[in-house]
């Protein structure tokens, strides 16, 4: 507590005050900004970020002129400090957008064969399919003329034959080179505007193309028709990137060659030391997120604390023993400092050669701080600290405000400083007794992280490891103080690699057998916003050092969050959520108590699917219990998520089309979709129209066998087609069967093999779903198509415009498009 009889004092603890009201209003500006729809004019934001620094300007002017009485309380003066630091946060967030956004893609040159010049910007990321990367174009043309386009796009450069979703056979394509960041490249690339899939719930990735700095992306035209892309040179530039590459690869390659456990431990390893986080793959992904231990395994916090502590200590006795090479450094400077600025900046260097991201930014910008208040012999309390922090990363990268790792980690932080008893420890406890103190110690730090951030976790992920505390206890110590260290000394050492992959072992065996008891995760519904903040507002209560009387006021802030249920359909109604999959169908049907998926989306490579992209975290941030799961047929872009969704809901029944030898049949053996089948729940019906049971012996084509599934309770009517064609359609409309429905799934995406005119006079749809990839190589929805729906002023809902749409029986006319819903200034508007 400071003395209000020293002026010098009081000066400090005003100003400290002052420096808080700032920082945080200077936050809240920032994360007003980014809840915006669309950007205002550039001139807004800069009269925004102006006004309040003039006023400041002129405050400080007039003061200095002369006395400045002032009869308003302090609390008045700390409220308009915080609205000018928020609208300076809200002015330079929005003016940086602006600015930034109008660097964009010209949509006249989207799906052009645009001839570029640039360099490698990153190390690149390699699958099955072939490579991406980020391209940093110097000089772009079109047809030998030169147009703009913006200077940093993400390629994909993908190699072997070009396969559709049926199996055939679309292009050969040449196998990309091996790439590293710095070479200089010409090559012919078509762009697009930086595009992805919107849904409830899940990962926004114009967001993190945004954030990025991505401003298109697209892929490099390798068809044997094409100019072959050529390597110009090879360059000095992103050095950084060069030597990241250059030790993922080694590590990759010393380890990565044998067993499938020593691959799986060389992309652990080259993500603990790189930041490489894709070379981990799904699967432990899994495990590390059912365990509650994925934080460690990417380049955390405590990773860049430690490497700070170390190197720390090594520069601190170096520096004491200069005087044995003649160099005398403690009389330049006093070891202590040494060891202060060397340990953060080379922790600094680490983190910059690790990918620079938030747990690392924070950290650093922690250690910064503390280091230079160390070093003017300051101590300022640890909201202070906290505040600066959170400020400096909001500088310097605004949308960090978006990233579940950010909360994440200054929460953690947060609640630690704020649990603190400030005690220190006492040197002449060294023993038994002081280790059972620092055991006790970080039992306690665990479990007051896991209370606090539990709501958090829920509110985030829609689900919280219950293994997280035993897991955390044993892998923090482990991979922070032995797996991480060899693993960094393996870049000077690389026979260290061998040892670290040896130490992974046992712990893998240890998180794999947590994540596969059956208690291991609970899942809850993503409760709405208010009561994420009152469940977090209880944890940081239950956790605190404070009286029980007053955490005991934390129990019922924690019931929202914790009994939050999603809203359901009314008995005798149904709902239809059309995710945004890209090409392909993926659709939920939910009513009063049961729940159908009707399709599971594409898969995009071997490690990426809809099924865990889209479906599960959907399904998880609703709770919902699937009761069936509809495959229509077998075609990937219908069937590519199942998997996963079957994996996460095991008690779910099979109905599909695809053959008995079908690699689907191994996890869940499916029962056949045939005409006539019919079931009711909650007063809504669902019956399959097609295929016929003598269909399964006629060989017919996958799209030919699609399951078209009629839902309606009596009033309303949906009808999803499958991938229907021509003749299907035509023996649906002979068979007399009523095909009217209030709602259609439109058939084979839009295909102009499909909604024929007498099928669309049978059905008369009110509203169509069209579930397409933007741009998508097939052209679908096809022109001719969209006019025949024109024609008969049917609305036509597009899922790359749209995004995930919902239509309920109770409301046939309108239609929920998750990008009007959710909408933000960085989301591309598809025109």
């Amino acid at each position: 507590m400071h003395d209000p009889l020293n002026p010098d004092e009081t000066r400090a603890s005003g100003g400290l005050w002052a420096g808080s009201v700032v920082m945080t209003g200077f936050v809240a500006g920032h994360a007003l900004q980014l809840q915006q729809a669309q950007l205002w004019a550039a001139w807004v934001y800069a009269a925004l970020f102006a006004a309040p620094l003039g006023g400041w300007a002129w405050a400080v002017l007039a003061r200095r002129a002369g006395p400045w009485p002032s009869e308003n309380p302090a609390w008045v003066a700390r409220l308009l400090l915080a609205f000018a630091a928020a609208a300076i946060g809200f002015g330079l967030c929005g003016w940086r957008a602006t600015v930034y956004a109008q660097q964009g893609l010209s949509p006249a040159l989207e799906g052009r064969d645009l001839t570029l010049v640039g360099q490698v910007g990153a190390m690149p990321q390699r699958n099955e399919a072939g490579v991406r990367f980020r391209f940093d174009i110097e000089a772009a043309t079109l047809d030998g003329a030169a147009v703009a386009v913006p200077r940093r796009v993400l390629l994909g450069w993908y190699g072997g034959a070009a396969v559709a979703a049926d199996g055939a056979t679309l292009e050969l394509q040449r196998q990309p080179a091996d790439l590293r960041p710095g070479e200089r490249w010409q090559m012919t690339a078509r762009l697009k505007a930086p595009h992805g899939n919107l849904n409830p719930h899940g990962f926004d990735y114009e967001l993190w193309l945004w954030e990025q700095g991505l401003q298109a992306t697209g892929y490099v035209r390798s068809s044997l028709k094409d100019l072959p892309p050529q390597r110009l040179a090879t360059t000095w530039a992103h050095p950084v990137e060069q030597a990241r590459q250059s030790v993922r690869d080694a590590i990759l390659a010393r380890v990565g060659d044998g067993s499938p456990e020593r691959a799986r431990s060389a992309g652990i390893l080259a993500a603990l030391v790189t930041g490489d986080q894709a070379a981990i793959e799904r699967a432990d992904w899994d495990i590390f997120r059912a365990t509650g231990v994925a934080h460690l395994m990417s380049i955390s916090g405590l990773h860049i604390t430690l490497f700070a502590w170390v190197a720390a200590a090594l520069i601190g006795a170096l520096w004491r023993r200069s005087a044995l090479w003649g160099w005398r450094l403690c009389l330049w400077l006093p070891a202590p400092a040494a060891a202060l600025i060397g340990g953060v900046a080379l922790a600094a260097a680490y983190a910059v050669f690790s990918g620079w991201g938030v747990p690392a930014q924070r950290t650093i910008v922690m250690l910064a701080t503390v280091a230079a208040l160390r070093l003017r012999g300051r101590q300022w309390p640890w909201p202070t600290v906290w505040l600066l922090a959170c400020a400096v990363v909001v500088a310097v990268d605004p949308w960090a405000l978006t990233q579940a790792g950010f909360w994440l980690s200054f929460v953690a932080v947060g609640v630690l400083f704020a649990t603190d008893s400030g005690a220190k420890d006492d040197p002449s406890t060294l023993g038994w007794g002081y280790f059972f103190h620092k055991t006790r110690q970080l039992l306690r730090e665990q479990a007051v992280v896991t209370l606090a951030l539990t709501p958090l976790s829920l509110l985030l992920f829609g689900q919280v490891s219950v293994v997280g505390l035993v897991a955390n206890l044993l892998a923090i110590p482990w991979i922070t103080l032995v797996v991480t260290p060899l693993a960094l000394a393996g870049v000077v050492l690389p026979a260290l690699w061998d040892f670290a992959a040896w130490t992974l072992g046992p712990l893998a065996a240890l998180l794999g057998w947590l994540a596969s008891l059956p208690f291991a995760t609970v899942s809850m519904a993503a409760a709405p916003l208010w009561a994420g903040v009152a469940g977090v507002t209880g944890g940081v209560l239950l956790a605190a050092r404070l009286p029980w009387g007053v955490r005991a006021l934390g129990l019922p802030l924690l019931l929202p969050v914790l009994l939050w249920q999603a809203p359901r359909p009314a008995p005798g109604e149904f709902e239809l959520l059309a995710a945004d999959v890209g090409q392909g169908n993926a659709v939920l049907v939910r009513t009063a108590g049961h729940a159908l998926v009707y399709d599971a989306g594409p898969r995009f490579s071997a490690e990426s699917d809809a099924g865990h992209r889209v479906l599960v975290p959907l399904l998880r941030a609703l709770d919902e219990r699937v009761d069936t799961l509809v495959l229509s047929h077998r075609d990937t872009d219908h069937t590519g998520g199942a998997r996963a969704v079957l994996a996460m809901q095991p008690q779910a029944e099979l109905l599909s089309s695809i053959e008995d030898s079908h690699e689907l049949q191994a996890p869940r053996a499916a029962t056949r979709c045939m005409a006539g089948q019919r079931w009711t729940w909650d007063g809504v019906t669902f019956d399959f129209l097609h295929p016929q049971a003598a269909d399964y012996d006629s060989g017919a084509r996958s799209n030919a066998m699609s399951c078209v599934l009629r839902i309606g309770n009596g009033r309303r009517t949906a009808l999803l087609a499958g991938d229907i064609e021509a003749a299907q359609e035509a023996r649906l409309v002979a068979s007399g069967d009523s095909l009217r429905a209030d709602l259609l799934l439109m058939p084979h995406h839009g295909s102009k093999t499909s909604s024929t005119p007498a099928f669309l006079d049978a059905v008369q749809p009110g509203v169509v779903l069209v579930q397409a990839g933007y741009r998508n190589r097939f052209g679908h929805p096809a022109p001719g198509v969209l006019e025949r729906y024109r024609e008969r002023a049917i609305r036509v809902v597009e899922s790359a415009r749209c995004g995930a749409a919902t239509w309920t029986s109770s409301s046939p006319d309108a239609v929920a498009c998750q990008r009007d819903v959710a909408r933000r200034y960085w989301h591309h508007f598809v025109r």
